[in-house]
Order: C-alpha cells, then sequence, then structure tokens
C-alpha cells in the first residue's frame, strides 16, 4: 500500500511538474547518448589496441648461408625451441621455414622474387608472448644470440609506440567516462532540484508533521528513476537510429577488417544505459533532497 502511495505520488508530481520532468528527461537523454556513443567508440579502440598489441611478437632469426659460420643446422634450431618451452612469459611460438617464407613473399611482392636464383631468406621464429609488455624481458633472456641464431628482434621503437598508445587510449576511456557520469548526475540533480525547491514548503510541513526521511524521499526517488529510465530509452532509440543511419556512412570496417576488433555489443550497451539512467536518476534525486530534509 505504502509503495503504491509512493508511485502515484510520484506519478502526479511528473505530471504536474511537465517543463521540469521534460527538462529532467532530455538531460538523461543528452548524457545516456553520449556515454553510449563513448561506449562504442571507446570500446571499438580498445579492441583495436588490443588486436595491434596481439600482433606484437619477438622474431628470431637463424642463420643462412650468407651469414659467418654457415647456416644454422637442424640440431641448433630444435635446440632453440627446446630452451623457448624454459623462457618466462612466452604464451607460444612459430617456426616459419625458409620455404614457407618464400612462398609467402611470392603471394606478396612476387616482382621482387622473379629475379632471384635461389632462397636467401631465414628459417625465423615468432615469440608470441603472454602479454605485448613482456616482448622486451622475453628478448632480453634471448641475448646473447645461441648458436645458430643471427638475430632477435622486437622492433623495439614500433612496439613502445603502440603499448603508450594502448596506455593512453585506456587512460582517457577511463577518465572520460567517469567526467561524462559525473557531469550527468550533477547535470540530473540540478534539473530534479528546480521540481523539489517549488515544493520545499511542502517537504517542510511533512517534516514537522512527523514525516519520515524515507517517506518523504520516496516520491522524489521514483520521480528521478522514472526521469532516467525515460531518458535512457529514448537515448537508446536514437542511438538505434544512429547505427541504422550513420555507422554505415563511417565504415569503420575499412580501419579494420579483422573479425576480433569489435565494439560492445549492442545490446548489452543499452542494458548499461538503462541501468545507468535509472541509477543517476535515482542519484540525482538523493543527492539534492539532502538539502531540503535539513529542518
Amino acid at each position: 500500500m505504502r509503495i503504491r502511495l509512493l508511485v502515484s505520488e510520484a506519478w502526479r508530481s511528473l505530471g504536474a511538474n511537465l517543463s521540469t520532468t521534460f527538462a529532467a528527461m532530455v538531460t538523461v537523454l543528452v548524457g545516456m547518448f553520449l556515454l553510449g556513443l563513448f561506449i562504442f567508440l571507446g570500446t571499438w579502440t580498445l579492441s583495436w589496441s588490443d588486436h595491434v598489441k596481439r600482433e606484437l611478437v619477438v622474431k628470431v632469426q637463424f642463420k643462412t648461408s650468407a651469414d659467418p659460420g654457415g647456416p644454422a643446422t637442424r640440431a641448433q634450431e630444435m635446440a632453440f625451441l627446446n630452451k623457448l618451452n624454459n623462457v618466462k612469459y612466452v604464451k607460444d611460438h612459430r617456426f616459419i621455414s625458409k620455404q614457407k617464407a618464400w612462398a609467402t613473399m611470392q603471394k606478396r611482392e612476387p616482382a621482387l622474387l622473379e629475379n632471384l636464383g635461389w632462397n636467401p631468406l631465414p628459417d625465423t621464429v615468432e615469440i608470441i608472448p603472454t602479454k605485448a609488455e613482456h616482448i622486451e624481458d622475453i628478448a632480453a633472456s634471448l641475448r646473447p644470440p645461441a648458436a645458430g641464431v643471427v638475430a632477435v628482434e622486437t622492433g623495439r621503437k614500433y612496439s613502445k609506440r603502440v603499448l603508450q598508445f594502448a596506455h593512453v587510449i585506456e587512460l582517457i576511456f577511463t577518465i572520460a567516462t567517469v567526467i561524462l557520469l559525473v557531469a550527468a548526475t550533477m547535470l540530473i540533480a540540478n534539473t530534479i532540484r528546480l521540481s523539489i525547491f517549488s515544493r520545499r514548503r511542502e517537504i517542510e510541513v511533512m517534516k514537522l508533521v512527523g514525516a519520515t526521511n524515507w517517506f518523504i524521499r520516496g516520491p522524489f526517488m521514483i520521480e528521478g528513476l522514472l526521469c532516467g529510465f525515460g531518458g535512457a530509452v529514448l537515448a537508446v532509440l536514437c542511438l538505434v537510429l544512429g547505427r541504422e543511419l550513420a555507422l554505415p556512412a563511417l565504415d569503420l570496417g575499412n580501419l579494420s577488417s579483422d573479425p576480433d576488433v569489435h565494439a560492445l555489443a549492442f545490446p548489452l550497451t543499452a542494458a548499461i544505459l538503462l541501468v545507468m539512467g535509472l541509477a543517476l536518476g535515482a542519484l540525482g534525486s538523493g543527492i539534492t533532497l539532502r538539502r531540503f530534509l535539513r529542518v
């Protein structure tokens, strides 16, 4: 019975204060729409940076006939591969024979190889780290090079830039999300404050006759929940329209065609926005009411 009373009171207040109700819903709409866009772009960028980090490997080249001491023997190559089983931070490794490297190069750059009468490419091993940040640790543990190995390469300059970029993206995503949520909460609180301010006398009278804080807070909290949910629903609808109309024009597939580069699934994004809309609406009401309940 009490819950029904609180809901009916909140609904009456929403109808009696259409202008502030509309303002609150629009505030939530804008905040959740921006948050939805940021989740899409942020998670896509994080996914892309993770994909680039997975491409970072330690490359080990074995000696060829052109190197001092002649080409690496099969025994030397097997000894090196067995050594990798005891190297820290190694997730996996791929052995690429000179014949396979030649076939790959023929597909990519056939013009470069058409006049060569022999295969100058070395046997190589690509070492996949457990985390991209460990490639230098792996390379350090393989130096000085073992017998039959001519070079241990990490592309240090490139890998350092990739890792720095990935860390910056993660930091920006975290900070911007926090700032956006705080700003949305404060905007919603200020908007709801208009409705509460117009009824401050009513709140004071209810306090003086013995109404508890939670009984007074209930209708306003439900009002905030309804405004937050309504604004979040509108934001999701706007994002659906944007996904159907604007997203094809962006064509993010041209930036990366790899299937593991993708944004957060839209249903999950929509669920997050609806929950955040409810939470921000209630939180905005709760923050604002604290001032007016001090009678």
